[in-house]
């Protein structure tokens, strides 16, 4: 099974320009911890995970102060990222070993959409069963 069968296609994204408080809605909305930052041609340019903007948060007097802060400013950048052909297992494997949590997948270095850690553990357990 390839990541193209189990990646979340439509998926929000970030710009340079988001804002902490950006970040934060979009995770509360889609209900995803952790986003992709883009730029105008749809090239995942950092990540920015839930643990990013709580560590900032301790780092910081409190959320209010971040609200207008760029989120960029707390995201990882140049994100590890795989193509839609990747199997499953490898990607598993890949995001364990170096310790991420969101996967941007990418065609054409171009995102097209992402997967976190447990859609991965999920769909081996899907193709086991």
């Amino acid at each position: 099974m390839t990541l193209r069968e189990v990646l979340h296609a439509h998926i929000p994204t970030l710009t340079r320009e988001s804002t902490f408080r950006d970040a934060v809605d979009k995770m509360d909305v889609y209900q995803f911890p952790g986003l992709v930052i883009v730029d105008e041609d749809s090239r995942p340019t950092h990540v920015v995970t839930e643990g990013d903007l709580c560590r900032a948060v301790g780092q910081q007097s409190g959320v209010l102060v971040l609200s207008d802060t760029p989120v960029v400013d707390f995201a990882s950048p140049d994100p590890v990222c795989e193509g839609p052909d990747t199997e499953i297992s490898d990607a598993l494997h890949l995001m364990l070993s170096r310790g991420i949590s969101v996967l941007p997948v990418v065609q054409e270095n171009r995102l097209m959409g992402m997967l976190l850690r447990v859609d991965l553990m999920q769909a081996l357990l899907m193709d086991v069963g």
